[in-house]
C-alpha cells in the first residue's frame, strides 16, 4: 500500500483547492457585455451639394444632420470638435476684397492642419484671375482654373486636398471617420447692437393663425393684433372680375379652400369661401374695415405694383407702405407721396449710387431674402448708416433659420423681419 507523508498531503490539497476555485463561474456582474448594435458610431457625414448659375438650383451643405443653403460665391464649412461647424461665404463674384479675404483663410486653415470644405454656388469665380498663382501654391489645382457658372466642391477629410468641378452640378457624400477636436473660430460671430421695437415685426401674410401660415384672412389680421403686431403684410391680386383681395396666389387659396372652379374666381366665388373652412377672406371693404377699426395698425402690400390705384382704394395713405417692384412704380409712388418699400430685385438693378436714388425719391423701407444678406452686408450696412430700414422675408425657408434665430443673429445689419409668428423677443423695450 502506497503512503503519503502528512506534509506532502498538505501540499496537494492546497493545489486542490486552489484548482477547484479557478474553476468557479464567475459572476456576470463583473463583466459588461455590449450588443452589436450598441456600439456608438463616432464618423460623422458631411454632404455637399454646388450647383451652378445654370441649374436654378440652390446649393447647400449638410453637417451632423444640420442643412445649409448658400449664397452666390464660394463657402468655406469648417468642420469642428462635438460635430460642429462654422461658415462663411464670400463673393468671390463680385468682390475682389472678399477674394482676398478668402484666400487669407484658406491659408491659416491649412497652416493650422484644420478639417474643411468648400462649395461653389451661382457664379464663384469672377473675381478669381488675379488670385490663380496663390491658389496653385496653396495646392488649390482645380479652384485656381475655375470658370464663371462652374460647380466646384472641395475637402480635405482625409488629409489631401481633394477637389471637383463639373459645368452644372456635384453631389458628394463625406464620411468623418475621426472625431475632431479643432475647438478654434477663424469666422466669430457679429453681433449687432440695436432696440427692440414693434416697428421691426411685420406679420407675414396676416401672421400664422393656429400654425397655419400665409392665410392673409381677418381671423389671423385679429390673433397677431392680440399677440402685439401692428405692421401686417398682405398679399394682394384681382379676381377675375378686377376686385382687389388679400390672397398669396389662386392656387394656394384653391387648395387652403378646396375652390374646384376655374382660376381666378370671381369676386363672388372668392368671398363665399372660407381658408381651412373656418377663417374669413378679405377684399378690400374687409382690409378698409379692419384697419379702420385698428388705427394703429400699418398694411404693407406685396404682389401688387400699381401704387396710385391701390393708395387710392386704402382708407389712408398715411398707414400704408407698398413694396413695389420695378424702378419705375418706385419713381411713381413717390411723386404722389405714397410710402414705399423697395424690392429686392429693383433696388439689386439700381446702376450707381442706390442709396442717392433712395433718397431722391424717399424711399425709406427695403425688402430682401434674409438669405442675401451675408453676401450683401456691405449694402445693409450703408442703407442701415443711411436711416433706410431693411426688412427681410424668408424666415422659415431654411431649417433653424426662424423668428428667434433672425433675432439672435441678423437685427441691428436689418432692421427688422417679415415673421411668421410672435416670440417673446419681440417685446418692445421702448
Amino acid at each position: 500500500m502506497k503512503t503519503f507523508s502528512p506534509i506532502l498531503l498538505s501540499l496537494k490539497m492546497v493545489v486542490l483547492i486552489s484548482i477547484l476555485y479557478t474553476l468557479q463561474p464567475v459572476q456576470a456582474a463583473n463583466i459588461k457585455i455590449i450588443p452589436a448594435n450598441d456600439y456608438v458610431s463616432t464618423s460623422t457625414t458631411l454632404v455637399l451639394n454646388s450647383h451652378s448659375f445654370n441649374t436654378h438650383e440652390r446649393s447647400t451643405f449638410t453637417y451632423a444632420s444640420q442643412t445649409e443653403a448658400i449664397e452666390r460665391g464660394l463657402t468655406i464649412v469648417h468642420l469642428q470638435a462635438g460635430n460642429t461647424f462654422e461658415f462663411k461665404t464670400f463673393d468671390t463674384y463680385g468682390s475682389k476684397e472678399d477674394v482676398q479675404a478668402f484666400v487669407d483663410v484658406l491659408s491659416k486653415l491649412i497652416d493650422d492642419q484644420a478639417v474643411f470644405a468648400i462649395l461653389a454656388h451661382d457664379s464663384a469665380a469672377a473675381q478669381l484671375t488675379d488670385f490663380q498663382k496663390q491658389l496653385n501654391a496653396l495646392g488649390f489645382i482645380q479652384l485656381s482654373s475655375l470658370k464663371g457658372r462652374q460647380a466646384y466642391i472641395m475637402h480635405n477629410s482625409n488629409g489631401i486636398i481633394t477637389e471637383k468641378i463639373n459645368d452644372s452640378s456635384i453631389t458628394e457624400t463625406i464620411t468623418i471617420s475621426k472625431p475632431l477636436s479643432d475647438k478654434k473660430i477663424y469666422f466669430p460671430r457679429e453681433v449687432y447692437e440695436f432696440e427692440s421695437h414693434i416697428d421691426r415685426y411685420i406679420a407675414h401674410a396676416g401672421g400664422e393663425i393656429n400654425g397655419v401660415k400665409s392665410t392673409n384672412s381677418k381671423h389671423a389680421l385679429d390673433e397677431n393684433y392680440k399677440k402685439g403686431f401692428r405692421n401686417f403684410e398682405l398679399d394682394i391680386i384681382e379676381t377675375s372680375d378686377g376686385k382687389l383681395v388679400a390672397a398669396h396666389d389662386w392656387n394656394m387659396w384653391a387648395r387652403f379652400t378646396d375652390f374646384t372652379g376655374s382660376l381666378p374666381p370671381t369676386h363672388d366665388q372668392f368671398m363665399e369661401q372660407k381658408i381651412y373652412g373656418d377663417y374669413t377672406t378679405l377684399d378690400m371693404d374687409g382690409i378698409n374695415t379692419w384697419f379702420k377699426n385698428h388705427p394703429d395698425a400699418t398694411l404693407i402690400t406685396d404682389k401688387v405694383n400699381d401704387p396710385i390705384a391701390f393708395a387710392n382704394a386704402f382708407v389712408d395713405k398715411d398707414r400704408l407702405i407698398m413694396e413695389l417692384f420695378s424702378v419705375m412704380a418706385v419713381e411713381k409712388a413717390s411723386e404722389h407721396g405714397i410710402q414705399t418699400m423697395i424690392s429686392q430685385e429693383p433696388l439689386l438693378a439700381i446702376k450707381g449710387d442706390k442709396i442717392n436714388f433712395l433718397k431722391v425719391n424717399n424711399v425709406k423701407h427695403v425688402a430682401v431674402s434674409r438669405r442675401i444678406i451675408a453676401s450683401q452686408k456691405k449694402l445693409m450696412l450703408q442703407l442701415r448708416d443711411a436711416g433706410i430700414k431693411v426688412y427681410v422675408f424668408n424666415v422659415n425657408f431654411d431649417t433653424g433659420k426662424d423668428e428667434q434665430y433672425v433675432y439672435d443673429n441678423e437685427l441691428g445689419l436689418v432692421y427688422g423681419m417679415y415673421a411668421d409668428k410672435w416670440i417673446p423677443a419681440m417685446k418692445s423695450k421702448n
